[in-house]
């Protein structure tokens, strides 16, 4: 019986419908409760005078806005593959995060404004004990909303919900001191309510910017997961025949959406029919045990020799890596009776690849003249 092909499984829906649900059921939750608090804390807020109160509402507002963006974010990175986006719709989640960080942003700069002009011309608040109930019972729905939405989005690795979350806990410090400045004024008679809000809008300022270069990163690519690197080598490398696994290259289209392409060292007597079994291989055994899927396995051959080749071989490893700029040199191999040479160097982002490569090629030249050289640059992209 034929194996379903890679591909098969991420074209399906039930992991991804399953990942769906728990951000929709998430979002929900996250929607209605801070529905209630709006509605709460605008009334108590009005009836007190209290323009903490009110900004706290309006964040709350914000934080329905950020719900249901991830929810429509979830929705649309969960739809199916098509002819203009071939390899899915998982991006549009950043996109989400990032506009839930904006959104926290902007709440941050709104109260920071409203607290500054509230320094300036004073209004005295009124509270009562059923605006302290009110504010109290807005600390403890948002801490547990906070655990709720961080919990289950690094459960389901959504950037998302995470951001939610992180926005969520950030609400009920803000509430808690908003609380404690109610019980100052209504025990001393000291409204230190602007001062707090001015305090607390700076630090969710600085959480909303945290935010946005956080999935500014995630948009932009980053280095990939050490670990997950270290698992598709070991991975490669049972197979008998590799002898290397180099230019591991991973892109993200959404979490848990990784494509890659990778450079594995064979030997020079392989055929291509060898070669083609061992790489199918690879690609079943990468995808069962890390999700990832490789659409491309490139190969180097490395001379089974032992004579010219291999001194070969050690002068060059040795001349390249004298350099400190050069990583790691692979792909070697050497033609003796045709004069042909060609390896790959990893290089450091400290140095010019072109500086870099003009040096090598002047060195090998002067050592090897006659010599064929293609000597390929290569970026210290993973771990």
């Amino acid at each position: 019986m034929q194996e379903p092909h890679q591909n098969d499984e991420y074209l399906s829906s039930t992991p991804l419908t399953e990942r769906e649900k728990v951000i929709v059921r998430t979002s929900v939750v996250g929607i209605c409760a801070n529905v209630v608090l709006v509605a709460f804390k605008t009334l108590v807020g009005l009836l007190s005078h209290s323009i903490a109160l009110i900004l706290d509402a309006v964040n709350n507002l914000t934080d329905t806005l950020s719900s249901i963006v991830t929810l429509v974010g979830a929705k649309l990175s969960g739809k199916r593959p098509d002819k203009k986006h071939p390899l899915g719709h998982g991006r549009i989640e950043y996109v989400s995060a990032m506009i839930v960080a904006a959104i926290v942003l902007y709440a941050g700069i709104t109260s920071l404004i409203e607290s500054v002009k509230k320094i300036v011309t004073p209004e005295l608040p009124d509270h009562s004990v059923w605006s302290l109930v009110v504010i109290g019972a807005s600390v403890f729905i948002k801490l547990a909303l906070s655990l709720y939405f961080q919990k289950l989005g690094k459960r389901v690795k959504s950037s998302a919900l995470i951001a939610s979350g992180k926005d969520a806990f950030f609400d009920a410090v803000l509430s808690t001191s908003v609380f404690i400045s109610a019980v100052v004024f209504m025990i001393t008679g000291f409204s230190a309510e602007a001062f707090v809000g001015l305090v607390i809008s700076a630090v969710i300022i600085k959480a909303g910017i945290s935010m946005l270069i956080e999935t500014i990163d995630d948009i932009l690519g980053k280095r990939a997961d050490s670990y997950l690197t270290s698992k598709i080598r070991e991975v490669i490398m049972k197979e008998e025949q590799v002898r290397g696994v180099y230019d591991l290259f991973i892109n993200n289209y959404g979490p848990d959406r990784n494509y890659a392409s990778v450079h594995v060292e064979l030997p020079d007597v392989m055929t291509v029919s060898d070669v083609d079994s061992l790489t199918r291989r690879i690609q079943n055994a990468v995808y069962v045990e890390t999700g990832v899927i490789l659409t491309g396995v490139g190969v180097y051959s490395y001379n089974t020799g032992k004579g010219e080749a291999a001194q070969i071989r050690n002068d060059v490893m040795n001349t390249v890596l004298s350099h400190e700029w050069a990583l790691q040199i692979h792909g070697f191999y050497v033609d003796t009776d045709h004069k042909e040479m060609r390896f790959d160097v990893v290089m450091s982002f400290d140095v010019d690849h072109k500086d870099a490569l003009n040096t090598l090629y002047k060195e090998f030249g002067e050592k090897y003249p006659g010599y064929s050289l293609h000597i390929v640059a290569d970026a210290d992209i993973s771990d």
